[in-house]
């Protein structure tokens, strides 16, 4: 055997032993591959049904907003015509309404302005005849 034979199979040897210290690695890395493989299918199988269930969530919100959206503008439409019909009343019948208020509570005030002087009446006639009976029995 000659020098550079020794010095092949020395090459050949340590070439083995480099791949052999490499391939515990390698295997290592290839089972962290592969569990990483299956971490992603299983993210993968669990979200696209989540992902489905919030497509129908947001369907159903869109048609409920939609239908918030319907009784809203009923109810502006409700309330426009609430507005125009009380404009409408206090113009036709506001009014003859405030004069008739008006003249009711005229009628309250001179009714009891009435009462009270017949009241004072009634006092004024009482302390005179108090007066008179106590200037009698002074006598």
């Amino acid at each position: 055997m000659t020098a550079g034979e020794i010095a092949g199979l020395i090459a050949a040897a340590a070439l083995l032993l480099l791949v052999g210290l490499l391939a515990y690695p390698i295997l290592k890395l290839g089972k962290v591959l592969d569990e990483t493989r299956l971490l992603v299918r299983g993210v993968s199988d669990q979200s696209v049904p989540l992902l489905g269930e919030v497509t129908t969530t947001v369907t159903t919100t869109n048609a409920q907003l939609a239908r918030v959206d319907a009784i809203t503008s009923r109810a502006e439409t409700v309330s426009d015509n609430v507005a125009g019909l009380s404009s409408l009343f206090a113009a036709t019948l506001g009014g003859p309404l405030v004069k008739i208020a008006a003249f009711s509570y005229g009628v309250r005030r001179a009714m009891v302005a009435h009462d009270r002087r017949d009241i004072e009446r009634q006092v004024r006639s009482e302390m005179r005849g108090g007066r008179r009976k106590k200037g009698a029995e002074a006598r």
